[in-house]
């Protein structure tokens, strides 16, 4: 990989990921389609325009490189989707994030790898046995993922800090949230491995939370909540990880306490009970990540294929305010699916299109 990515199809990445439009999973059909991201953004301008809407504006070169150059400077590097060591099970996500920033040890990755969620304002019990079973895990050689948030979090870092822990933010690398983390943040890109996907400078956001959560979902062959609200992130983590095909487990708790109320609600819903690290790695042990490498089926030759007048009119029509699964669109509109997936794919580059979770679409 070189240095500091400044070659030109590393910027071209860098500029197609930050595009006005183009979100996680445009990216990945644009490389698909067009093979690489220079060609990519030379096609947008005619996509749009076949979408009924004007192009947006590309990232320019000099905020690319730029940013390449804040991001060595910070002592992080960029890592995009389809370069060799890109985490295989992030990867297959239809919406894995096409640019992530790294601060640290990529090679926990390769590690078996178990992600630790809860509440923020959690128990001093529960705190204390999230940091137990993450100490345990890392005994194992398992390495710990979690968003650093108060609370669950910054015990499950704290517990498997010293023999592997990954800490996902929603800021940019160089932004510590919660303020009373910034040592531990600190911390963990010294020792372990910070992940951002959002370029430096960037404040956390509410919408970029939910983005973070999937990525802590997406790495870890299983996701463990400990105390959550029926209402939570957490359990939002829980479920994205559900969705992914990935081991859910729970540690249960008192039916009295509200915070331990989501976690019996997983349990019984059919997520595995956790009462230690051994249950954990019982669960994820028949997991075996090397069985990953070849489902990130996505890459290969660029696809050929084409959308005439009537499709992108009929699929157009089949679109609403109400958000609607692709899978349906392409049911009813009796097109192939790689018809369906262009038409909305110059949909959204128009700005017409609005993606939301669980692969459905609606229009903007």
């Amino acid at each position: 990989m070189a240095d500091g990515g400044r070659d030109e199809d590393r910027i071209a990445r860098l500029r197609l990921a930050r595009t006005p439009h183009i979100g996680p999973v445009s990216y990945r059909q644009l490389l698909r389609r067009f093979g690489d991201a220079v060609t990519a953004l030379a096609a947008i301008p005619e996509l749009a325009a076949r979408g009924g809407g004007r192009a947006p504006l590309p990232c320019r070169r000099e905020d690319a490189e730029r940013e390449f150059a804040r991001v060595a400077a910070l002592g992080a590097r960029h890592l995009f989707l389809e370069e060799p060591d890109y985490p295989a099970p992030l990867a297959e996500l239809d919406d894995a994030p096409p640019a992530l920033i790294l601060r640290g040890s990529v090679a926990l990755l390769d590690r078996p790898v178990v992600a630790m969620v809860g509440a923020r304002n959690a128990s001093a019990a529960a705190c204390r046995f999230a940091r137990m079973l993450a100490r345990g895990l890392a005994d194992e050689g398992v390495t710990v993922v979690s968003g650093l948030a108060r609370g669950i979090d910054t015990a499950a870092h704290l517990g498997s800090i010293e023999g592997g822990t990954v800490g996902v933010i929603a800021s940019g690398i160089d932004i510590a949230y919660p303020p009373e983390n910034a040592e531990l943040q600190e911390r963990i890109a010294r020792e372990g491995l910070l992940v951002a996907e959002q370029p430096p400078g960037r404040e956390p956001l509410a919408r970029h939370f939910p983005r973070r959560n999937r990525i802590i979902a997406g790495l870890a062959l299983g996701t463990v909540v400990v105390e959550a609200a029926p209402k939570s992130g957490s359990l939002i983590t829980a479920r994205m990880a559900a969705d992914a095909g990935r081991e859910v487990m729970a540690v249960p708790g008192s039916p009295l306490d509200q915070r331990a109320q989501g976690c019996n609600l997983l349990i019984r819903e059919g997520a595995t009970l956790v009462q230690s690290a051994a249950d954990i790695v019982e669960a994820v042990r028949p997991i075996d990540p090397r069985m990953r490498q070849d489902r990130a089926a996505w890459t290969g030759p660029p696809a050929v294929y084409d959308a005439g007048a009537a499709d992108r009119a009929l699929v157009t029509e089949l679109l609403g305010p109400v958000p609607v699964p692709v899978d349906e669109l392409i049911r009813l509109s009796g097109l192939a699916p790689a018809i369906v997936q262009l038409v909305l794919l110059e949909l959204e580059l128009a700005g017409r299109l609005e993606r939301h979770a669980g692969s459905r679409v609606s229009i903007a």
